[in-house]
């Protein structure tokens, strides 16, 4: 673990300390806001008991797919920007003013297309997180030096060796960014779908426990949300580590 890692899980540890010395000290009113601790107790009863085990899996299991929808036609529509410029040129505005629309006006349009069941909210993860992927894999293909194309060319590399040893590990840092940002805007739309929209799910039970004043499940729910995101970004930065020291050692 380097140096800001450790300052970054200093950080985190400190306010959790600080929040839990607030709540129990009733700096923060302890009837809205229950100290970490037992919001952490209360994410172990709730999963143990298995009550919400059909809510969590649906929630998962849409923002996943969506998460894999988004990072597969995200990253062929951002290959598609790069080869062709007159396309590029055509949806530059509409990309950059993309995230000025406000995406959930289209679950009615999306209920009409598919029913009322979970791929609704599946399209709405989906459509808030396909352009992040899109928008980074071009950023990564635009930023592969020009110069090792053109060495590629000279030493009559076929497609497969470029892509393997120059352009994929030129673009991986902005691939692996998309990716990681595609998988916190599905879940922030599924969820908030759900929050709003939904009859079942992680984001109905969260609100359900705050409209019945119900903190702990409240709260329980939310660490547990966290916990699944952050071990899903866990895993796709080892994941990256992994891929860049392999690249690293077929190029040496």
């Amino acid at each position: 673990m380097n140096a800001a890692a450790r300052w970054r899980v200093g950080l985190i540890v400190g306010l959790i300390v600080l929040l839990e010395l607030a709540t129990r000290l009733a700096w923060i009113n302890p009837v809205s806001f229950i100290p970490p601790s037992m919001m952490v107790l209360s994410a172990w009863r709730l999963l143990v008991s298995g009550q919400y085990t059909t809510d969590i899996a649906q929630t998962l299991g849409s923002a996943l797919l969506a998460v894999v929808l988004a990072v597969v036609v995200g990253f062929v529509g951002g290959v598609l920007l790069f080869r062709l410029p007159r396309l590029r040129r055509v949806l530059d505005p509409l990309l950059l003013s993309y995230y000025a629309v406000p995406v959930f006006v289209l679950y009615p349009i999306l209920i009409v297309i598919f029913g009322l069941n979970r791929w609704p909210l599946v399209g709405i993860g989906f459509l808030f997180a396909v352009v992040a992927m899109a928008v980074n894999t071009l950023n990564g293909l635009e930023r592969v030096p020009r110069v090792l194309l053109r060495t590629a060319r000279v030493c009559r590399m076929n497609a497969f060796d470029e892509i393997r040893l120059i352009t994929l590990p030129s673009s991986l840092p902005f691939v692996f960014t998309g990716i990681k940002l595609t998988v916190v805007y599905a879940f922030i739309a599924v969820v908030a779908g759900e929050f709003v929209l939904s009859g079942s799910g992680f984001g109905y039970q969260i609100a359900f426990a705050y409209n019945a004043f119900d903190n702990p499940t409240m709260y329980g729910l939310m660490v547990l949300m966290l916990i699944f995101v952050a071990t899903l970004n866990a895993l796709l930065r080892t994941a990256e580590t992994r891929l860049y020291r392999r690249i690293r050692r077929e190029a040496a």
